[in-house]
C-alpha cells in the first residue's frame, strides 16, 4: 500500500523496549495504516523481539552496538520513498506523522524533524531540564557553526526522503548519529522543516538509555569532529590565530627588552613564542589544503545525492 503514491517505511531503532515496542508500531499503524513498520534490534536482551513480531512489523537484528550503527542498517536495508525513523520507548506522538510526511511531500523537502513540545506538568519526568539545556546548546553550536535554524537537533522523531536515506553516509556509532543527520543536511544544503509534536513520558517499567553528561559529551565531540572534517579552514584557522595570539604576547616584551639592551635574557619563553608562531603557519596551511579536499568531497557527495531518485 502507498499513502499519497509514496511507500512510506517506519524504521524503529530499538534496544531492550518490551514494555513500549508493541505500543508504538501499532500505534503508528493505526494512524497510518499504509506504513510499513521495521523495527532494527541491537542486542535486546529482553523480550523486545517477540513484542516486535507480535506486533506486526518486520524485525532485523543489528550486531554492533549503538544507536549510529543502528540508523547505518536501516537506511541501507529497507527500500522506500519516504522514511519515518522514530525511537522505540513510546515517547513520541504518533498522530503527528501525517504532519511530518505531508510537509515533507507538500513541500519537496528532504528531512522533517519532529520538535519535543513537553507538558510543564511532565516535563522533569518526560524531558529532564539537564537534556533540554544541553540539547538548546549543542543545537545552539551547530547553528553557529554551520548555520541552519533547527529548534531540536536532538529529537529522534523524523521523516525522510529516499535521496536523503541512500545519501547519508552514517559514520557515527552512537546516540550522536542525531548530530549527524542534521549536519548532512546542513552542509549539502538541503531543504528541512520542523513540526511540533508532543513529547511525553515514558510508560512505567520502562527506563531511558540516555546518560546526560556522558552522552552530552560525546555529542560535544562530535560536533568538534564534524567541525574539523567539514569546515577545516576555519578550524585550523582559529586554531592558528589562538596560537599566534599567544605567541605575540609573549613576543612583544621580548622584543621591547633586546631593542632596548640588544640582549634577549628569557631564552626558553623566546623559544616558546617562535614554537607557537610557527605551529599558527602550519596550521593555517593545514586548513587551506584539507580546504581543497573538503570542497572535492562536498562536490562528490552532491553528485551522489541528486542521482538518487525518489522513485526509483
Amino acid at each position: 500500500m502507498k499513502y499519497r503514491d509514496k511507500k512510506v517505511a517506519l524504521i524503529v531503532p530499538c534496544y531492550n523496549e518490551e514494555v513500549t515496542i508493541y505500543n508504538v508500531v501499532t500505534s503508528f499503524k493505526q494512524v497510518m495504516p499504509e506504513i510499513e513498520a521495521y523495527v532494527f534490534d541491537n542486542n535486546s536482551k529482553d523480550n523486545t523481539v517477540t513484542e516486535a513480531i507480535r506486533s506486526g512489523a518486520k524485525v532485523i537484528s543489528v550486531k554492533h552496538k549503538g544507536k549510529g550503527n543502528v540508523v547505518r542498517r536501516m537506511f541501507a536495508d529497507v527500500d522506500a520513498d519516504i522514511y519515518v525513523m522514530v525511537d522505540g520507548d513510546n515517547t513520541y506522538e504518533a498522530e503527528a506523522v501525517h504532519k511530518l510526511v505531508d510537509k515533507l511531500i507538500d513541500e519537496n523537502l528532504d528531512m522533517v524533524v519532529g520538535c519535543r513540545e513537553v507538558d510543564p506538568e511532565i516535563a522533569k519526568l518526560a524531558y529532564r531540564p539537564g537534556h533540554q539545556f544541553g540539547n538548546k546548546m549543542l543545537t545552539g553550536s551547530v547553528s553557529q557553526i554551520f548555520g541552519g535554524e533547527f529548534t531540536d537537533m536532538l529529537s529522534g522523531y523524523r521523516a525522510f526522503s529516499r535521496r536523503y536515506a541512500k545519501s547519508f553516509p552514517a559514520l557515527a556509532q552512537g546516540f550522536e548519529t542525531e548530530t549527524e543527520l542534521t549536519v548532512h543536511a546542513l552542509e549539502l544544503r538541503m531543504p528541512y522543516g520542523e513540526v511540533m509534536t508532543k513529547y511525553i513520558d515514558r510508560p512505567e517499567g520502562s527506563e531511558s538509555k540516555l546518560s546526560t553528561y556522558k552522552d552530552g559529551i560525546r555529542i560535544l565531540y562530535t560536533i568538534i569532529k564534524l567541525f574539523m572534517r567539514e569546515k577545516p579552514l576555519a578550524f585550523f584557522s582559529l586554531i592558528g590565530g589562538l596560537c599566534a595570539l599567544f605567541s605575540i604576547l609573549l613576543g612583544i616584551p621580548l622584543f621591547s627588552e633586546y631593542f632596548a639592551t640588544g640582549l634577549v635574557p628569557r631564552l626558553p619563553t623566546a623559544i616558546l613564542s617562535s614554537a607557537l608562531m610557527m605551529i599558527a603557519i602550519f596550521s593555517i596551511f593545514t586548513g587551506l589544503i584539507l580546504d581543497s579536499t573538503t570542497i572535492t568531497r562536498h562536490e562528490i557527495k552532491r553528485l551522489s545525492y541528486l542521482n538518487i531518485k525518489d522513485n526509483e
